[in-house]
């Protein structure tokens, strides 16, 4: 059942209103058209146990507003199936204890068009209440929250499904691609900062992530940072000079990962012939030197700095360095869903893609700020319980929605993790 093979269309350009219940309504609205390209099949299965089904995607999403919004918020709403809010939890153990998330793709019922009834539920009860002319600031809050955690999962599902259409021999695509112009990779140069005491972490009344916060001061030495991503024909360099052979260039982890899963080159890469293809949404296409590198672990991007003879930035290096860089970029609402080459020099001092295009991994663990707690509840599970063990990211990707990024925000994965749109940017201590 192909719910709307052309409305991926709509993303492009896409604004989002500044009334609550329309923004309400657009923001849901792309996670729909996100889910339209594809097959009910298509919205079942999970290909790897990181990844989750769209139908889940949309299913939980849903979930946030009514466990958290309708249900202490909008007096006598009923839930359409009461089981849902047990079913699409995150948190939600199986029978014997047994997380559910490598079994998610499990889950053939309720059927994609149950979930779709579920969210027009939702949905109707959600603008009813927007709809109120009562002062609900509690609300209010956990409404905006779940607007961007609807927004991370449009750029899950399209990993996901990027990831699961890969796996498929017949290399199908997610859309139609939009050709850029051709372009090629500008010269990187290096962006010198002094060394001093700079402040980090998100200010102001506009909404972030408790990760973000709080505010605080960082020492930093000084510090150089490129000016551009590492590209596609870096990587390429870096192949040809064995990288993925040579022990010496790896961690100790990310050596055991090279050789137990056979790594040869980033996620979705095929060499034939000599040549190198890539699986993208838009189906395979050759690897183009001139673009941002993606879907390269931590591990690659550690491995790749050190064998070109610097290093990964810190995040706090990378947020000063942003911070007078435009929030503008290659983005999800571009169509393209690709990482692109830039189409104009950055102003002096400040970083080329610094947002859009591909994440790009620091060197820095994910880990509290100084002062951080954790909200009280379910909600302040999302971020809290993940300090462990991840790595973090910044900028964004072509997958991110413009209006869900700052120079703040700290997106963060496992070292071994591949399928996202990340990427990496070269620092080096300055002399």
């Amino acid at each position: 059942m192909d719910l709307n093979p052309d409305s991926n269309t709509s993303l492009r350009g896409a604004k989002v209103p500044g009334n609550r219940a329309e923004r309400f309504s657009s923001i849901r609205q792309v996670t729909s058209d996100l889910a339209a390209p594809l097959s009910a099949e298509d919205c079942t299965i999970q290909s790897m146990p990181d990844a989750s089904p769209v139908k889940w995607h949309l299913a939980h999403t849903t979930w946030f507003f009514e466990t958290f919004v309708l249900a202490p918020h909008q007096p006598g709403y009923r839930p359409l199936e009461p089981f849902y809010r047990v079913l699409f939890n995150s948190y939600y153990h199986a029978v014997g204890n047994r997380h559910p998330r490598p079994e998610r793709g499990m889950l053939s019922r309720p059927g994609l068009e149950q979930v779709l009834a579920y969210r027009e539920h939702v949905d109707k009860a959600m603008l009813e209440l927007l709809a109120g002319k009562r002062s609900l600031p509690e609300a209010d809050a956990l409404i905006e929250l779940g607007l961007h955690h609807e927004q991370q999962h449009q750029e899950l599902i399209l990993t996901d499904v990027k990831h699961l259409l890969s796996r498929n021999p017949l290399k199908p695509a997610y859309h139609q691609p939009c050709p850029p112009a051709p372009l090629r990779t500008r010269r990187r140069s290096w962006i010198p900062f002094e060394a001093g005491m700079y402040e980090v972490g998100h200010s102001g009344p506009d909404f972030c992530f408790d990760n973000e916060t709080p505010r605080h001061r960082v020492w930093l030495d000084a510090f150089q940072i490129a000016s551009h991503p590492v590209t596609h024909g870096d990587f390429m360099d870096f192949i040809e000079d064995g990288g993925y052979r040579r022990p010496e260039l790896w961690l100790s982890a990310g050596w055991d990962a090279v050789t137990a899963r056979g790594w040869q080159a980033p996620e979705y890469w095929e060499n034939r012939d000599g040549r190198w293809f890539s699986f993208a949404l838009h189906g395979e296409v050759p690897v183009d030197p001139h673009t941002p590198v993606c879907h390269v672990s931590f591990y690659e991007a550690d491995a790749f700095a050190r064998w070109a003879n610097e290093r990964l930035p810190t995040e706090a290096e990378w947020e000063v360095a942003a911070r007078y860089a435009a929030p503008a970029g290659n983005f999800l609402e571009s169509g393209v869903l690709h990482p692109l080459a830039p189409r104009e020099a950055p102003a002096d001092g400040t970083l080329a893609q610094a947002f859009g295009d591909v994440w790009e991994w620091t060197r820095s663990d994910y880990g509290p700020y100084p002062g951080f707690r954790c909200a009280a509840g379910a909600v302040g599970e999302y971020n809290g319980k993940f300090m462990s063990g991840q790595y973090v990211l910044r900028g964004g990707s072509c997958a991110t929605p413009s209006s869900h990024i700052r120079a703040s925000y700290r997106n963060f994965f496992p070292p071994d993790a591949r399928w996202q749109f990340s990427g990496l940017r070269l620092a080096r201590d300055s002399e």
